[in-house]
């Protein structure tokens, strides 16, 4: 369901839901030291026997998927015809119709697919965009049954109001509006009933039979479907702990006011004594998602502005903080009622490590200061991504100047950091297979940027904009916004 109303709590593009909104792709990533981790406490994690147990009920779910993926494949493939480009898409299809009555931990696997068409044959992406619509919500009398379980009161005891229809619903959790005893308005997610036993015998069950695929199809090793299968199991382990993505959302709104000026962009507030393993509950906002580019435009005074607060704040969670959101897609970034941004939606997040803040900080710092790129190659030294023989600073420098200036100084439409990431493992192999990760997310979210920006800024450069930098090269921006007659934002 694409949210039409005011009051940020639909969802929208994904099998999850946050309390706020929805996300698209895969939930609860946190990506660290170079790899994606789970995020999940130590008895959250035993909860969930390894992924590579195989009993009786993984053997008859694997029986019901291999029965189910085959019919379905078979179908579209006779109806649709045999010939090559139309049997393609009919497997596709096929598929999709399987992931589709299997259930929730197929359809994650399906928003993995839509949400990272490059790594996957393009007939099966773009026919797994189905698995981002809605699904039927679950009985109200179940979602108050799991609230008082969790938190350990009556409703009534808990809640002035809780409505019964839900906001939203998706494969894990619904959505579902509230008052606190206080009369603070809320929404509370609450997860399905069962869903954490049925993901984890789907989970060991699509792996045995991604390994045999390994074996048997050249597709299923370029696709890696087994990795694939492995890191949704990290994320889902992370996120049927929602206590985990209450800590990533409380974290980043502490950091938000790190340096007092970015008044203009909110993060939502957890409620955590009406939170638990099961629950998640925050304030309740109201406004629009940011791609009503028609809409923001006609409400807000100057959207390149809005866009520029958005990045800036993202930025310093990157660089000075380390913790970052890593999933903005419209549905978590929202413009409010009020004026201000809102960033939703903390269940993937990217976590960057010393070393490589302090790359990205040398590459920002070469793009929007001063041009030197030695520092940047003095980072990749500290991430083992420079072989010993390849030259001095100076002289990786101007390599990298040469390969990477021009794509960091234009238009944040040719900001592609997945590229960037390519170019710097040809810089050393060591590392180079793992590093690039948090550059991967990191450049995906500065993809749905770009959207934004073409519509509401469009020309606005990021990596010569001194407003981005204020709080990450302080003594710097202010130095040159003075030579250079620049007026910085006061928000």
């Amino acid at each position: 369901m694409r949210p039409q109303g005011r009051h940020i709590g639909q969802c929208r593009n994904s099998g999850q839901c946050c309390a706020n909104i929805r996300r698209a792709g895969v939930p609860g990533r946190a990506v660290t030291a170079g790899a994606v981790t789970a995020s999940a406490p130590p008895d959250a994690q035993a909860l969930h026997p390894a992924l590579e147990k195989f009993g009786f009920a993984e053997l008859r779910r694997t029986v019901v998927i291999g029965s189910v993926l085959g019919g379905s494949v078979t179908r579209r493939v006779l109806r649709g015809g045999l010939r090559k480009a139309k049997r393609r898409r009919a497997m596709a299809e096929g598929t999709v119709d399987g992931f589709e009555v299997l259930g929730p931990m197929f359809v994650k696997l399906g928003q993995l697919i839509a949400s990272s068409p490059g790594a996957f044959p393009a007939e099966l992406a773009d026919a797994c965009l189905r698995c981002l619509d809605d699904v039927p919500p679950f009985a109200a009398a179940d979602a108050r049954k799991t609230i008082e379980a969790d938190l350990g009161r009556p409703i009534a005891e808990l809640f002035r109001e809780f409505d019964d229809a839900p906001l939203s619903a998706a494969s894990v959790a619904q959505v579902h509006g509230c008052v606190l005893a206080d009369g603070r308005p809320a929404v509370v997610k609450v997860q399905r009933p069962d869903i954490a036993r049925r993901m984890m015998v789907d989970l060991r069950a699509a792996f045995r039979l991604a390994g045999l695929m390994h074996r048997r199809s050249e597709n299923a090793r370029v696709a890696n479907l087994e990795g694939v299968v492995r890191d949704l199991y990290a994320t889902t382990v992370a996120e049927l702990d929602f206590r985990n993505e209450a800590d990533n959302q409380t974290r980043a709104r502490a950091n938000l006011r790190a340096f007092g000026d970015n008044a203009s962009v909110v993060v939502p507030e957890v409620f955590w004594e009406y939170s638990g393993q099961r629950v998640l509950c925050m304030e309740r906002m109201s406004g629009l998602p940011l791609d009503r580019f028609d809409d923001i435009r006609a409400v807000h005074p100057d959207p390149e502005l809005l866009i520029r607060q958005l990045v800036k704040a993202w930025l310093e969670s990157v660089v000075v903080h380390g913790l970052f959101h890593g999933d903005v897609h419209a549905g978590n970034l929202w413009l409010l009622d009020d004026g201000r941004a809102a960033m939703l939606d903390f269940g993937i997040v990217g976590k960057m490590g010393d070393e490589w803040r302090n790359f990205v900080r040398a590459l920002f710092h070469a793009s929007a200061i001063d041009g030197d790129f030695r520092p940047v190659a003095r980072a990749l030294r500290g991430l083992d991504l420079v072989d010993g023989d390849a030259g001095d600073d100076a002289t990786i420098g101007r390599q990298l100047a040469t390969a990477l200036a021009p794509v960091l100084s234009g238009k944040l439409a040719q900001l592609d950091m997945g590229k960037v990431a390519a170019r710097l493992v040809e810089f050393g192999k060591r590392r180079g297979a793992f590093g690039p990760q948090q550059l991967i997310l990191m450049g995906k979210q500065l993809g749905y940027f770009e959207r934004y920006a073409v519509a509401l800024a469009p020309g606005w450069r990021l990596g010569q904009d001194l407003y981005l930098f204020r709080n990450i090269f302080p003594d710097e921006v202010a130095d040159k916004a003075a030579a250079d007659g620049v007026e910085l934002p006061a928000q």
